[in-house]
């Protein structure tokens, strides 16, 4: 009864007029940048970042969990009717997506996309209600040590979920936390590593940061793509798949729902592992596995319902423990941090309104995507054939004015152009910039639990194994290496991502 109530509570706050009108331009603007290639839901929530300090908490929050989830509809659109992902989560999308196209069977493909992700994120929100509380719970048990032994698990479960080289997801990984150093130290006060320029006496920040690695590289990476886009249709018709369609699709579906939910919890996973995992996982339990990557629905209705789940189910960790599981979840915290609000299990006592009202906002957000996206299909088409050329500064403009606006302070916008490079270099060495930032955001969160356990332990370095939830998490993040340093278990990982090519 206690859900049913707060439940009604959210829908009270996610139904008001100026919180409807917010989620509407959260996931219209992140359909939007899903269908552009080139500007990921990291980069727009991080130029949105300095709008939201005029907004009341509950409608920023609203506004850039839209952009988030509304961004994994677009990325499908732009898979199946161009071939280029518009989202990372959509890159196997276009296996089959695009080959249903050229068939001219772009309706239902882009129709089972469409409620696949509809009814996943009613699922992952319905998750979220139900297991946030019992969670949030437990999480006001959480000390220092706990805190920082779930960060080490963190840092090693996205290690290991990270697609790519392992050896370089641990350098990635090593790399943020040393970034994280940089600044004043918060005990003593002293200068670290900050060269004499004074604008890093706070850190470096990240904002810039995650504009750069993943906004400009992204930029660089399409400006080297020649050649016009290849749009398949001009006006889609047939939307309605048949009834063999659906047939095909309802068990991919609920695979995809399960495996996205239960991934996106998890840090690193999120939305794009869901995807990945869901397309190996439906070609191998297929009747048919040689149509895949030749126009089976399964590969569209399940990672697309993947994708999905994992985008929401990641806000779990986020709203209850107030750690983020990827990096724009970190980018989620730094607007309720901008807003004056702790992330952490206290939210959901302490704002009930935003934490529920939030909740609420996805079913809503869900409904207004599948009822607006397959009709606004013809604006997304003209849209995709404006050349990139034309598009790039226009987004650079943007991008710029986020950086700057952030302290009015020309040098974030030097530290973007910086690591906008840096990540180009990371994307040529194949190097996934997604640990690096997980190690920015989580490494001084770590420091900082790390000198408090061992401050209360009088430098007793067993507290993190003799108490029972640190130790859980120790011990499972030792496993997690023990495991994957195994020959067998990283040759199936190295398998797991070879779709990608």
């Amino acid at each position: 009864m206690d859900i049913l109530h707060n439940l009604l509570l959210g829908f009270e706050v996610a139904v008001s007029p100026i919180n409807l009108l917010y989620c509407l331009i959260g996931v219209l603007l992140g359909t939007l940048i899903g269908v552009l290639p080139g500007v990921g839901p990291l980069a727009t929530i991080a130029m949105l970042l300095p709008v939201t300090f005029s907004l009341n908490p509950v409608a920023a929050l609203i506004m850039l969990a839209g952009i988030y989830y509304g961004a994994q509809y677009g990325g499908s659109t732009t898979s199946i009717l161009v071939n280029i992902p518009g989202e990372v989560s959509s890159v196997v999308t276009c296996l089959d997506g695009y080959q249903m196209a050229r068939q001219g069977r772009a309706g239902p493909a882009l129709a089972i996309a469409a409620l696949g992700s509809f009814f996943a994120g009613c699922v992952a929100t319905l998750i979220i209600a139900t297991a946030a509380p019992p969670l949030a719970e437990v999480a006001l048990k959480f000390g220092p040590a706990e805190y920082f032994s779930l960060m080490v698990f963190g840092l090693i479960a996205a290690t290991v979920l990270a697609h790519g080289s392992l050896a370089k997801a641990i350098a990635m990984v090593i790399f943020g936390l040393l970034l994280g150093l940089v600044g004043t130290d918060v005990n003593s006060g002293v200068l670290r590593f900050t060269f004499d320029i004074p604008e890093l006496a706070d850190g470096i920040g990240f904002v810039a940061v995650a504009m750069g690695m993943f906004g400009i590289a992204e930029i660089i990476g399409n400006l080297e793509q020649k050649g016009a886009r290849e749009v398949f249709v001009n006006k889609v018709t047939h939307l309605y798949p048949s009834r063999n369609d659906l047939k095909r699709s309802w068990k991919a579906v609920l695979r995809g729902t399960g495996i996205g939910s239960a991934l996106g919890i998890l840090p690193g996973g999120g939305a794009m592992l869901s995807s990945f995992a869901s397309y190996m996982i439906e070609k191998k339990s297929s009747k048919h596995p040689e149509e895949f990557g030749k126009g089976a629905i399964e590969g569209v209705a399940g990672p697309e319902s993947a994708n999905n789940a994992g985008a929401q189910t990641s806000f779990i960790p986020m709203l209850t423990l107030g750690i983020p599981s990827n990096p724009v979840m970190a980018l989620m915290i730094g607007a309720l941090m901008i807003q004056g609000i702790a992330p952490g299990p206290q939210i959901m006592t302490e704002k009930p309104d935003l934490f529920w009202g939030l909740i609420a906002s996805m079913w809503v957000g869900n409904l207004m995507l599948v009822v607006l996206n397959l009709p606004l299909v013809g604006i997304w088409v003209k849209v995709l054939r404006v050349p990139y050329r034309f598009l790039f500064p226009t987004i650079l403009v943007f991008m710029c004015i986020g950086a700057y606006s952030l302290s009015n302070n020309a040098f974030d916008c030097l530290t973007m152009a910086l690591f906008g490079l840096l990540g180009y270099v990371c994307v040529k060495l194949e190097c996934e910039p997604a640990p690096m930032i997980l190690g920015f955001i989580l490494g001084p969160l770590m420091e900082e639990n790390l000198r408090r356990a061992m401050l209360l332990s009088r430098g007793d370095a067993t507290v993190f194994f003799t108490k029972p939830i640190s130790a859980g998490f120790m011990i499972a993040a030792i496993a997690l290496l023990v495991t994957i340093a195994l020959p067998n278990i990283r040759k199936k990982r190295a398998q797991a991502f070879a779709e990608d090519g």
